[in-house]
C-alpha cells in the first residue's frame, strides 16, 4: 500500500489548506461551516441514489471488480482506494449549492446513457475489446446519469469530482510503458552526469541501465532505473493533487492551469533527484542501502521536497499580483489612518 501512503500524504496536504481557508471564511463571514446538509435531500432522493448505485454495480461488477483487484495487485495503483473518497470530499465542498439547485432533467444525458451502454456493449462482446474502455465506462455512465437527472446546472458542480475518479483507472500496459520509459532513461541521464562528476568515477548509460566504473573498479551489478524507479506512480499521485488544489482554492484561472501543469516537471525533478542519490549511495556507500526499505524511505524523503517545490509556486504566484478588490481594501485603509492623524 505504498502508492496509497503517498497519495494520502500528497491530497491531505491539500485538504487541511482547504480546511483552514474555509473556516477562515466562515468566521470573518459571521456564517456558520455546514448550514445546508445532506440529510436536506430526504429519504427518497437516498433510495432513488441506492438504486441507481446498485444497478451500476450490477452492470459493471465485472469492470469494477478487475480495476479493484489492480489497487491490491500492484501497489502503483493501491491509491484508487482513496480516490473515491477524496471525491465525495471535493462534492462535499459544494453541498450548498448543489442543495441549493433547481436542476432540470436533460434528455441529451439520456441520449449519451444509451449511447454509453451500447458502446460500451459492442467493446465488450468484441474479441479485439478495448479494455481500458471497458473499466472507463461506469465513470462515463456515470456522467450520463447525473446530466439526464440534474441537467447541466448539476453537472457544472460535478463533473470534476466524478472526472477524478479516472484517477483510480489503471493505464493500459502499453501506455505505461511508453509513460515511463522516456522518465527512466532522463532519469539515467541525468543522474550519469551528475555522477561522473566524483573524482575518479565514470559512467556510461545504454537505454535506462548505468555502467560504473569507480577509481578503475567496475562496479557489479551495473544500476538499472527501473520501472519502480520511474516516477509514474509520483507522477500519478501528484497529477492528482494538482487537480485537487487547483479545483479546492479559489485561484484565477490561469494560475489553477499553471499548478496543474507543474505536476509533471515536478514528479519528474524529485524522481531524477530520488535516481541520483540513489545512485550516489550506491558507489560511495555500500549497495544494500540502496534496496528494499531503505528504497522506499528514499522515495518517501522525496514528498517533503515535492511540497516545497510545489508550496513555493503557489506561493510566488499568489504574491506576483495583487488582488484589486484587496488594493482597493489596503488603499481605503491607508487614506483613513491618514485622515485620523
Amino acid at each position: 500500500m505504498r502508492g496509497s501512503t503517498h497519495f494520502l500524504l500528497l491530497v491531505a496536504y491539500a485538504m487541511v489548506e482547504d480546511i483552514g481557508s474555509t473556516l477562515t471564511g466562515a468566521c470573518e463571514a459571521g456564517t456558520s461551516v455546514g448550514a445546508r446538509r445532506w440529510r436536506e435531500l430526504g429519504v427518497h432522493s437516498y433510495v432513488k441514489m441506492s438504486v441507481i448505485g446498485g444497478l451500476l454495480l450490477y452492470l459493471f461488477k465485472g469492470e469494477i471488480g478487475r480495476v479493484v483487484h489492480t489497487w491490491v495487485a500492484d501497489s502503483s495503483w493501491s491509491h484508487g482506494f482513496l480516490i473515491p473518497l477524496f471525491s465525495l470530499y471535493f462534492l462535499h465542498q459544494h453541498r450548498q449549492k448543489v442543495l441549493s439547485l433547481k436542476s432540470r432533467a436533460s434528455y441529451v444525458g439520456l441520449l449519451f446513457l444509451v449511447c454509453v451502454i451500447v458502446l460500451h456493449a459492442a467493446n465488450k462482446a468484441s474479441p479485439s475489446g478495448y479494455a481500458y474502455l471497458q473499466q472507463i465506462a461506469p465513470i462515463a455512465t456515470l456522467v450520463a446519469i447525473v446530466l439526464f437527472l440534474g441537467g447541466w446546472a448539476l453537472i457544472k458542480y460535478t463533473w470534476l469530482p466524478i472526472g477524478f475518479l479516472g484517477f483510480a483507472v489503471p493505464l493500459p500496459q502499453r501506455l505505461y510503458f511508453s509513460a515511463t520509459m522516456p522518465m527512466r532513461r532522463v532519469a539515467a541521464i541525468i543522474a550519469a552526469a551528475l555522477l561522473s562528476m566524483v573524482n575518479g568515477l565514470e559512467t556510461n548509460v545504454e537505454g535506462v541501465i548505468i555502467s560504473v566504473v569507480y577509481k578503475g573498479q567496475r562496479m557489479e551489478p551495473d544500476l538499472n532505473v527501473a520501472e519502480a524507479c520511474s516516477g509514474m506512480r509520483l507522477l500519478m499521485a501528484f497529477l492528482a493533487l494538482g487537480v485537487a488544489m487547483a479545483y479546492l482554492h479559489e485561484r484565477p484561472v490561469w494560475q489553477r492551469l499553471v499548478l496543474l501543469a507543474s505536476t509533471i516537471p515536478i514528479a519528474v525533478l524529485c524522481n531524477i533527484v530520488r535516481v541520483t542519490v540513489t545512485g550516489f549511495i550506491y558507489v560511495l556507500i555500500h549497495p544494500r542501502y540502496t534496496q528494499g526499505i531503505y528504497h522506499d524511505a528514499l522515495g518517501l524523503l522525496m514528498l517533503p521536497l515535492a511540497f516545497g517545490l510545489y508550496g513555493f509556486l503557489a506561493w510566488f504566484m499568489a504574491g506576483l499580483f495583487i488582488d484589486e478588490s484587496q488594493a482597493v481594501v489596503v488603499a481605503a485603509d491607508v487614506v483613513v489612518r491618514r485622515n485620523n492623524t
